[in-house]
């Protein structure tokens, strides 16, 4: 899925930053949708509060899904480094 060419594609006018992964949404890139949606929203028929609230709710799970992950990653390697000294000890006696 390309999530560059759909976010493009909702709003043409807007450029995507190119040092990260083409397919990985930020939280800018959902504000920047979240505007996009709002300035052609019609004012008289607006969208159902409940569905924004939902969308962000679920950016915000999101985020702190990455943030986890990274939180890991990060417990991950310092557990490799660690097993690698506990190793080179090993050896040692």
């Amino acid at each position: 899925m390309n999530v560059t060419g759909n976010i493009n594609a909702i709003t043409p006018g807007v450029a995507t930053a190119t040092s990260r992964r083409s397919d990985e949404l930020k939280t800018e890139d959902f504000l920047r949708l979240l505007t996009e949606q709002l300035k052609a929203q019609d004012p008289f028929a607006p969208q159902d509060n409940t569905q924004m609230v939902a969308q962000m709710a679920q950016m915000s799970a999101s985020s702190g899904i990455a943030d986890i992950n990274a939180t890991l990653s990060h417990i991950s390697a310092q557990l490799a480094d660690q097993s690698a000294i506990l190793a080179s000890l090993t050896k040692e006696t």
